[in-house]
């Protein structure tokens, strides 16, 4: 296999998705018997990431976990369903969604319990930034999920550009 196909230039959203299942158990839980979020952040870290290396096929790190909306509980039993791609990448970074679903064992029924868009970035194994390869959506609502990528990008942005002003005006009104 040449480079240019091991390191194809463009991807397509599809050839990212990663699916991981976990049942919830007691030491995943507080003291009422739901899910811990710190612990359903983690799950959703792990298979976000999981997305980027594979879109990127390099390390990746996580730069920054953007949104995340806790839409309902999860219990002590449930099976948590996680389902990840890439929305859009950039220079050296991509986006990346995860939706989370409960899925009650004895009914089979889901529920929408989760979501939330992650950076990442793609490195080598020194710590230095790499390139990642486009992504190409091809359906509606990668599309529009590629769209609204940037949108975020954006916002992420003009938040940075606006804290650091503010930290900056804060030294100097200390000084």
């Amino acid at each position: 296999m040449s480079t240019a196909e091991a390191s194809p230039q463009v991807r397509t959203v599809a050839s990212t998705q990663s699916e991981m299942t976990e049942v919830i158990l007691p030491n995943d839980a507080n003291t009422l018997g739901n899910l811990l979020g710190g612990r359903l952040m983690h799950f959703i870290d792990l298979t976000g990431a999981i997305a980027a290396y594979r879109h990127s096929r390099t390390h990746v790190v996580t730069a920054a976990m953007d949104h995340i909306d806790f839409i309902q509980p999860v219990h002590v039993g449930d099976l948590l369903i996680l389902k990840s791609s890439v929305n859009r990448a950039f220079n050296t970074s991509v986006e990346v969604g995860v939706k989370v679903w409960v899925e009650d064992p004895q009914t089979g029924t889901h529920l929408h319990v989760a979501s939330a868009y992650l950076v990442f970035v793609a490195i080598d194994e020194h710590g230095r930034r790499q390139h990642v390869p486009q992504a190409q959506p091809e359906t509606p609502d990668e599309i529009r999920r590629f769209n609204d990528a940037l949108r975020r990008r954006e916002h992420r942005e003009s938040e940075s550009a606006r804290r650091k002003r503010e930290t900056r005006i804060a030294g100097i009104a200390t000084a």
